[in-house]
């Protein structure tokens, strides 16, 4: 099911060629709707990334440089100049790193480049949680009971208080669960606030706070939107992605299993409702919480999320060209009613990280890869055998999705394709993602951000027998050179009896 191609003629593009101004998976995956369009495909990179997938199938590639090789992806004016330079006439920022920073947006604008995202203004409106928030509340969508401290800073202890226990504290500025706190008592408050402001102070250069009334195990559903510079806007439906460590998604699904069609329909007019009243353009997700039937505005993620493919998947809608037509300056061409969806879709992302000791990232080369495929399997992936995982970057390397009939379906297919996903030489949480698939709560629908924590079992390693242990181990050994040479080597006396036979 693939929605159809509409007014994207090559003569039409006010841009021949986009430079991607990412890594990893995103990158290739946003490299391959790019030269499906016709257009040429141009990526940054840190040595660090030298000889990746994507570098490898860009038609340009540019050398970036920086303290880290974080810093290199985050230097806004050594990117513009690599577009410059290879004749780029827009840029995809991806995910992460520079995708929500309206400077960077205004200044590829200045230098003459089509930034493929929402306006600068609408970046800085949805992006700042505080004026997101006062923004919904104004528009009259719903919102958790709350305190600012833009307000009035002298009194926001106080207030903060009154929101009633427990509450979550986050910084103003804030994404990804980074800095986010959880306060159940009052006496604990002034140190959490200080600890988030200064954890807001580092990660975003902004130390300003709002707190809100923290839902105890609530649902975590974001909407997907996509409007163009015409004023159209529409929704692609729900995601589901409560299933979180630390504020960190894991899995990802659609449709809920956990809404009615009365509140699908209320949740995602109010995210499409959020988006047209903001004017906003191209693709972004509205988050809400969820509990008992209610849902609060979270936030708005003004960029591609990483979970757009199970989107992808249940509607057909290739959501990186829609970016990139709407960039264009193409109307949509097709309204909310021309929106489908068939079946049900589910992302897991595979992490370089180990669930049994507390998702401890971990590094290793990766001596052996293999991904599964098959009918309605997907990889999303940015790595190559051969090359080795650091701690250099997110410890996310891949994503699994699948599609199925239904969610039984799709939960089976899931296991399946995890099962066939085999990296050797570093540890993933793979294992850790089909006992959570597998799991008879997950199978049941029973699930809310404190999913893990409820079912800590997940995590655990289940037990080796002792003859599995030592097979495991003999075979490990025997996989050394040095090991294999020794129990191949004929020891001198009987080297020496040449070839006599008895």
């Amino acid at each position: 099911m693939t929605m159809p191609l509409r007014n994207v003629s090559a003569a039409a593009w006010p841009f021949r060629s986009v430079l991607i101004a990412n890594r990893g998976e995103i990158a290739l995956r946003i490299l391959r709707s790019v030269k499906e369009l016709g257009l040429q495909a141009a990526v940054v990179y840190h040595a660090a990334d030298a000889g990746s997938p994507a570098v490898r199938a860009a038609d340009h590639a540019v050398e970036i440089t920086g303290r880290t090789p974080v810093a290199a992806y985050l230097d806004g004016t050594q990117i513009i100049a690599a577009a410059k330079q290879v004749g780029a006439g827009a840029i995809h920022p991806g995910y992460g790193f520079l995708s929500e920073n309206a400077g960077f947006a205004r200044a590829a604008s200045d230098a003459g480049l089509i930034f493929v995202g929402p306006t600068p203004d609408a970046i800085d409106l949805m992006g700042d949680k505080v004026r997101a928030r006062a923004f919904v509340a104004k528009h009259g969508f719903p919102i958790a009971p709350s305190a600012i401290e833009d307000d009035d800073p002298a009194t926001f202890t106080e207030r903060a208080a009154k929101v009633g226990f427990p509450i979550l504290i986050k910084p103003a500025a804030g994404g990804g669960g980074k800095g986010m706190r959880i306060v159940r008592e009052a006496s604990a408050l002034p140190e959490e606030l200080a600890r988030t402001r200064s954890e807001g102070q580092r990660y975003f250069g902004d130390g300003r706070l709002y707190v809100e009334r923290y839902v105890e195990n609530p649902r975590h559903i974001e909407v997907q939107v996509l409007g163009d510079a015409h004023g159209n806007v529409v929704h692609l439906y729900e995601r589901e992605c409560s299933v979180q460590r630390r504020f960190q998604k894991i899995i990802e699904e659609t449709p809920s299993p956990a809404l009615s069609a009365d509140e699908r329909t209320r949740i995602c007019a109010a995210a499409a409702g959020i988006a047209r009243a903001a004017g906003y353009r191209n693709a972004g997700t509205v988050e809400f919480i969820y509990g008992k039937g209610e849902f609060y505005f979270l936030e708005m993620n003004t960029r591609l999320q990483v979970e757009h493919p199970v989107t992808e998947m249940v509607t057909g809608v290739d959501l990186v060209r829609e970016q990139l037509r709407v960039a264009a300056g193409e109307p949509l061409g097709y309204g909310q009613a021309d929106i489908k969806t068939q079946g049900h879709a589910i992302e897991c992302r595979i992490y370089a990280e180990s669930p049994a000791r507390g998702f401890t990232p971990t590094t290793g080369p990766i001596l052996a890869l293999r991904v599964p495929a098959g009918e309605g399997v997907r990889v999303d992936s940015g790595i190559v055998q051969g090359r080795p995982v650091t701690a250099a970057f997110d410890p996310m390397l891949a994503k699994v999705i699948v599609h199925g009939r239904d969610r039984n379906e799709s939960r089976a297919r899931a296991h399946a394709a995890l099962g066939h996903f085999v990296l050797l030489g570093c540890e993933t949480n793979t294992g850790f993602l089909r006992r959570l698939v597998d799991h008879q709560a997950f199978a049941e629908g029973q699930i809310h951000t404190g999913f893990l924590d409820a079912h800590p079992e997940i995590a655990a390693e289940p037990p080796l027998s002792a003859d599995t242990r030592a097979k495991l181990l003999a075979v490990a050994a025997l996989s050394q050179r040095a090991v294999r040479d020794a129990a191949d080597k004929v020891p001198p006396l009987y080297a020496a009896m040449g070839g006599w036979r008895n």
